[in-house]
C-alpha cells in the first residue's frame, strides 16, 4: 500500500525512494549511523541482518556491506560471531555521526515536519479505534505487555517492550491498513526503517504515557486514548529535533 506523502499525494515511502548521493554506499552509512543516533538501534542490539537491510533500504549486499564496514571503522558496531552473532552497536555517537545526522535529516526537516504531524494524526485514529473495538483478548494483552514494558530493566529490554507495547495498540485497533499506514510512517518520519527511535532518558514519561494510554483504550475512553497518544508520538519528533540539534552544534566545533 503506498502512504501518503507531504503534500498529500501518494506514492513510495521515504526507504524506497532514490538514494540522492553520489554513491549509495554513502547515504546508507548516513542513514545508519543516523538511526543508530536516534536510538532506533541502541547499544548492545544487533543490526538486521544483510538481506533484510537490502530488503528495507533496496540497494545491494554490497552496498549494505560497505556500509556496515564503515559503521565497524568508525566504532559505531562490532561483529561477534556465534549462533547469535552478526553487528552490534557499540555507540550511539560518534565523530562519524555530527556530519551523517546533518545531511540525512536537514535537507528532509519541512518534510519531517510535516510528517510528524501527520503521523500523530494518524496514532491518534489508532489509539481511538483500539478504544472502541478491543476485546477480552487485546485487554489481556495490551495489560500484560505494559507490566513488561514497566518492568524492564535495561535499555535494549526497554526498546523491545516499547515495540511490542505499539504493536499491541494497532492490533486493538482492528484495521490492518491502518497499522500499515502507522508502520509506513514511522519508516517515512525517521530514516527509512519501520522502527521507534528510543532513548532510555524519557523511560520514566514513556512509562506514564503509555500506562494513561492503556488504560484510556481498556476503559473505553475513545476521546482520552486519542489524546495521549497525539502527545505521546511527539516524543519521536522530538527525538529527531534534538538529534538534527547536536549534529549541527557538534559540526559547528569541529575544526
Amino acid at each position: 500500500m503506498s502512504a501518503l506523502d507531504a503534500n498529500g499525494s501518494t506514492g513510495p515511502p521515504a526507504a524506497l525512494l532514490p538514494l540522492r548521493r553520489t554513491s549509495a554506499a554513502d547515504e546508507v552509512t548516513d542513514r545508519l549511523l543516523t538511526a543508530v543516533a536516534l536510538g532506533t538501534y541502541l547499544p548492545g542490539e544487533r543490526l538486521p541482518v544483510e538481506r533484510e537491510l537490502c530488503s528495507v533500504l533496496r540497494v545491494s549486499r554490497s552496498t549494505v556491506r560497505s556500509a556496515v564496514a564503515r559503521l565497524r571503522a568508525a566504532g559505531v558496531v562490532e561483529v561477534r560471531r556465534g549462533r547469535s552473532g552478526g553487528s552490534y552497536v557499540s555507540s550511539s555517537w560518534t565523530a562519524a555521526s555530527a556530519g551523517a545526522v546533518p545531511r540525512t535529516l536537514e535537507p528532509r526537516s519541512s518534510e519531517l515536519e510535516l510528517l510528524f504531524d501527520l503521523r500523530a494524526r494518524v496514532e491518534e485514529m489508532v489509539a481511538r479505534a483500539a478504544a472502541e473495538r478491543r476485546t477480552a483478548e487485546d485487554i489481556r494483552t495490551l495489560e500484560s505487555a505494559m507490566a513488561a514494558f514497566a518492568s524492564a530493566s535495561q535499555p535494549t529490554e526497554e526498546h523491545m517492550r516499547d515495540g511490542a507495547l505499539h504493536e499491541a495498540v494497532l492490533a486493538a485497533a482492528g484495521n490492518p491498513l491502518l497499522a500499515e499506514l502507522s508502520r509506513d510512517l514511522l519508516a517515512r518520519a525517521t530514516v527509512g526503517v519501520p522502527r521507534e527511535p528510543y532513548r532510555s532518558s524519557v523511560f520514566a514519561r514513556a512509562v506514564q504515557e503509555h500506562t494513561e494510554l492503556v488504560t484510556a483504550v481498556v476503559d473505553g475512553d475513545v476521546q482520552r486514548a486519542g489524546a495521549i497518544a497525539r502527545k505521546h508520538f511527539a516524543m519521536s519528533a522530538e527525538a529527531l529535533r534534538e538529534i538534527l540539534a547536536r549534529g549541527l552544534a557538534d559540526g559547528l566545533r569541529d575544526p
